[in-house]
């Protein structure tokens, strides 16, 4: 069978959730056995997320491979359970760049370099490059934007040509467009979407299948007008009404038979019915948890839900598994002092101290994780939160009063966290952190030990900092353990409290490689402590 290709497009505003979409759609065809992956073209022209601010574009996602993508790519890697890459996730700052570079290279044999065809030659290239392995029966691309947005335009010819020169049924276009209801007039409205499809249809590329996000049922007469106006079959009207969760868009969209349309769509014969029976199984403990736990996380960019997205998830799966519902209470780090910190916590079962970068806002971490030192209230740190645990344990156990970060103080005499060396050398911002999975050796007869129950894992990271190892063991001997490190630099990775109910701060992120259905047993622990 040839490597079939589905195009996914969106239409009327943004945020309509192509991405769960897309990874729903994924999820499906993966249940059918079909080897799938899903990629995601950015109209953007920044080479990758990593240089913005989680409050322009939510989190940065971390593969293993080390690229910073976007974190739609969080969403297909949860669903699939499957790594992506670097190639799984481009900008149209990537195509631009890597065409100037050939340009200024002398590929182009003197000729005017155009948006047709060269640019759209490179997009077409990215889109096809998981293809060539023969690794995938199929892959999912979905086009970053609304459909005429003046940055979508190359990404939509892309496609347009490549509808073209596939093979027949070897690819196909959803449209995924919003349907509003209008509560003055108490209509269901169709016009947006008739008007998004005429768009992508101006410009060349036909839907096989509209999906219509909607807050209320379509009834059949609705779906026939829209199969009439907008050049579709009348059963090729899809219905996304919203859900009480994003896991449920799987099972929503296996309803509405869109995983059977793409299987006849694309001509894929002998497939079988979808397995979904440990996935049905995850709802179920999501939908009836038995209790209730209370987690603060501590952060800098809270004011935005995406900007710690990959945390919120892992805290579902955690839940399901554990049997409660965590909730989860945001706090601006900014807006905790000594004198409030407790007012800000008390109540709270766990305290999780979020990553972030820059000064704004540590001196709160540091107090929130003193408050649950103190308080022996189960604490997770990650990144730059297991950076403030140290400095705290510093300032506060070893009576270092000027312990810190570089970050933070310069010119502190105890700089217990330091710039990493290798990042000393560089004044390049985009790509240079440390990034992508690592290696880590647990201590046996620690938590970490225990919790991972092996001496060795491999982490995600990302971060320009680092525990300083010429104090590792003044730390030691206060009793804060250092309980995992890289094997080849000695680098610290995670540190724990022994005798603390859970005390637990790590450079990596974990959040990365949390799923439905395998919960990072790292805040499955967390969540089990703050349960006792």
């Amino acid at each position: 069978m040839n490597t079939k290709f589905i195009f996914i497009t969106g239409g009327v505003v943004s945020s309509l959730g192509k991405g769960i979409i897309a990874a729903s759609l994924g999820k499906l065809l993966q249940a059918r056995g079909l080897k799938v992956t899903i990629q995601k073209f950015d109209p953007y022209i920044n080479i990758d997320p990593g240089t913005l601010n989680p409050y322009e574009h939510g989190e940065c996602y971390v593969t293993d491979d080390g690229a910073e993508t976007d974190l739609d790519l969080g969403h297909y890697e949860r669903f699939l359970g499957v790594p992506t890459s670097q190639a799984n996730n481009v900008t149209t700052g990537r195509i631009y760049y890597t065409v100037i570079n050939k340009e200024r290279e002398g590929a182009y044999l003197g000729k005017t370099v155009q948006i047709v065809p060269h640019i759209t030659d490179e997009i077409k290239r990215r889109m096809l490059l998981l293809g060539q392995s023969g690794e995938y029966d199929v892959i999912i691309t979905e086009v970053g934007g609304t459909v005429g947005d003046m940055e979508s335009q190359p990404f939509i010819e892309a496609m347009r040509q490549l509808q073209w020169e596939l093979p027949e049924g070897d690819c196909m276009c959803i449209h995924l467009t919003l349907v509003p209801y209008l509560s003055a007039a108490k209509e269901i409205k169709t016009k947006p979407t008739q008007h998004s499809v005429q768009m992508l249809q101006h410009s060349g590329v036909m839907p096989d299948v509209i999906v219509c996000r909607t807050e209320h049922p379509l009834g059949p007469e609705l779906r026939r007008k829209i199969a009439l106006f907008c050049n579709v079959k009348p059963g090729h009207v899809i219905e996304s009404q919203d859900a009480w969760s994003i896991y449920q868009v799987p099972l929503n969209m296996h309803k509405e038979h869109l995983d059977e349309l793409v299987v006849r769509k694309l001509g894929i014969e002998n497939f079988n019915a979808p397995d979904l029976a440990r996935w049905t199984e995850f709802l179920d403990n999501l939908q009836k948890p038995s209790k209730t736990v209370n987690i603060a996380m501590v952060g800098k960019y809270v004011a935005l839900q995406d900007a710690y997205k990959s945390i919120l998830e892992s805290f579902v799966h955690a839940g399901a598994a554990c049997g409660c519902k965590v909730k989860v209470h945001s706090l601006l780090s900014d807006d905790i002092t000594a004198d409030n910190v407790t007012g800000k916590l008390s109540g709270m079962d766990g305290i999780l101290v979020a990553p972030g970068f820059g000064e704004r806002g540590l001196e709160g971490k540091i107090h929130a994780v003193h408050y649950a030192r103190e308080n022996n209230i189960p604490f997770l740190g990650i990144c730059l939160g297991m950076q403030m645990c140290v400095v705290e344990y510093a300032r506060n156990v070893l009576g270092w009063a000027d312990a810190s970060s570089t970050e933070l103080n310069s010119k502190t005499t105890h700089p217990v966290i330091d710039l990493m060396e290798e990042q000393k050398k560089t004044t390049v911002k985009g790509g240079t952190m440390r990034l992508g999975a690592y290696t880590c050796k647990l201590k046996k007869d620690t938590l970490a030990y225990k919790i991972y129950g092996t001496e060795t894992i491999r982490e995600r990271h990302r971060h320009r900092y680092e525990f300083n190892g010429k104090y590792a063991a003044d730390f030691e001997r206060a009793g804060l353990v250092a309980s995992g490190t890289n094997p080849d630099t000695g680098l610290v990775e995670v540190v724990e409290l022994p005798g603390h109910p859970f005390f637990v701060g790590v450079q990596f992120h974990p959040e990365y490689k949390s799923t439905p259905e395998h919960p990072h047993p790292l805040f499955k622990f967390f969540v089990q402590a703050a349960l006792k």
